[in-house]
């Protein structure tokens, strides 16, 4: 059973053992201040190495970039060395993790900014409230940012590969999804500008291309991914033609020759983000020949039928991974998921509980 989530891949220069790939999932547990991983985070990535590829949390490139309490960066020192225990941990267990590189945009609230506004592709509030050390508030209205500011954030995606590398990752996978920064630039709801960024869908690809180019610099494109969202509205951020817009983003992709894609698909009975606009990924099927991974709400079933049928190449699978540290034996056993326990309210809090005391199978049968 399953037998398709099974077989080796080459995502790019990565050779993945599996096809259950481990989705981003932010889980708060990274020591402040300083927003350094620590040895707490390298045991949760060790119980879950069993992943044919691990990608990392969103991980801030820059104190600009990051607005999520006690969620990891990587343009310090201090970071850098905290991550190394984490890619250790995991090529140990014969794993393989690459970094998300996380740049939030118009999501960071002006508290984690010393009351500077935070920047976007254009003048925009995002809707709803901020996660900040003092409590949820409402998000303020950003700077647009200059063309001299984009090329200064594309030298800090630049300078967090570099640190990615120094750190000990297999790679790198840019977050241009879920309504961050390169997703405020992708779609014509939040990029409003009339400049070579802003217009018909091929300007608003530039700042996708320019960053893509800056990680490709230091890793080769075999080692660069991105992950996208292009159907429905995801924090504000939405598109009138998706088709148009993603059919462009994945022609860049296309183009500079991505280790692979992962793209963020909700269906209209979806537990997060659920959208009635529809998915996007058979059009850039067409379009983008490497490696496709698929994400969001698959089951075991679901995911190796769509392997099988050609539909993508592999799963990323989230928050089936919280409480499943051992989740492609159980797939391979065709068991049932273990269930979250007192979920949502464990994803976030400090602490092991909710985050590495979650049983294996083997632990719970003996």
């Amino acid at each position: 059973m399953n037998d398709a989530l099974f077989q080796p891949i080459s995502l790019g220069a990565i050779e993945a053992r599996n096809r259950i790939l481990m989705a981003p999932l932010t889980r708060g547990r990274a020591t402040v201040p300083g927003f350094v991983p620590n040895e707490l985070m390298a045991t949760y990535y060790r119980q879950r190495a069993s992943a044919g590829l691990i990608i990392s949390e969103a991980t801030g490139i820059s104190v600009e970039g990051l607005g999520w309490p006690s969620a990891p960066g990587i343009w310090s020192d201090e970071q850098v060395e905290g991550w190394k225990a984490i890619t250790s941990a995991v090529h140990e267990e014969g794993g393989k993790i690459v970094l998300q590189m996380w740049h939030m945009g118009r999501i960071v609230h002006p508290d984690f900014l010393g009351g500077e506004p935070p920047v976007s592709a254009s003048a925009t509030t995002a809707p709803g409230h901020a996660h900040t050390p003092d409590g949820r508030k409402d998000y303020e209205q950003a700077r647009e940012l200059s063309v001299e500011d984009i090329a200064r954030v594309v030298e800090d995606y630049r300078h967090a590969a570099q640190n990615a590398k120094k750190a000990g990752f297999d790679g790198v996978q840019l977050h241009g999804a879920n309504g961050y920064l390169v997703d405020q630039f992708l779609r014509d709801s939040t990029n409003l500008r009339t400049d070579e960024y802003g217009g018909p869908p091929e300007n608003r690809m530039r700042f996708l291309r320019e960053v893509l180019e800056a990680l490709i610099s230091v890793w080769g494109a075999d080692r660069v991914s991105v992950r996208l969202s292009p159907n429905g509205e995801t924090q504000g951020c939405d598109d009138s033609d998706p088709a148009a817009t993603f059919g462009a983003a994945a022609q860049v992709v296309q183009d500079l020759g991505l280790g692979f894609l992962e793209l963020r698909e909700p269906g209209p009975d979806g537990t997060f983000g659920a959208t009635d606009v529809p998915k996007q990924s058979p059009m850039i099927r067409q379009i983008y020949t490497g490696p496709l991974v698929l994400n969001s709400d698959y089951t075991a079933a679901e995911g190796a039928a769509d392997v099988e049928a050609g539909k993508c190449d592999a799963i990323a699978y989230g928050r089936p991974f919280i409480s499943n540290p051992d989740l492609p034996a159980r797939i391979r056993a065709g068991a049932e998921f273990a269930p979250n326990v007192n979920v949502p309210q464990s994803w976030y809090l400090p602490g092991e509980a909710g985050y590495i005391d979650y049983p294996t199978m083997a632990e719970e049968n003996a």
